[in-house]
């Protein structure tokens, strides 16, 4: 991954999704209970499509955080680098891009 180098403004370092970073920590932790309950349920040998069930809603927290940040880092990140212009723009949106593809992927 290449760096962006020469960012000296406060407003430039720090993440978009900076405000609702509480909101993002809640989710994750919740997200991180629902690994914790898939553990116990194949410790405990349940039945694979109630596991399957479980998995399927934590994939989708999972997305819905990745969406979240994608779109912070959207509106914030790519938009100040698009108006500050030059290489910082060119590398934050092909960063953009980039993660948009591994989702898509995924």
């Amino acid at each position: 991954m290449r760096e962006v180098t020469n960012v000296t403004a406060d407003a430039h370092s720090q993440h978009g999704y900076i405000t609702s970073k509480d909101d993002y920590l809640k989710r994750l932790k919740r997200i991180e209970g629902q690994a914790r309950g898939l553990q116990r349920m194949v410790e405990e040998e349940q039945y694979c499509i109630d596991i399957l069930t479980q998995v399927s809603a934590m994939t989708k927290a999972l997305q819905s955080v990745a969406l979240g940040l994608l779109d912070e880092h959207l509106s914030h990140c790519v938009v100040q680098a698009a108006a500050a212009g030059g290489d910082e723009a060119e590398i934050k949106v092909k960063e953009a891009s980039e993660a948009i593809a591994r989702l898509v992927r995924s």
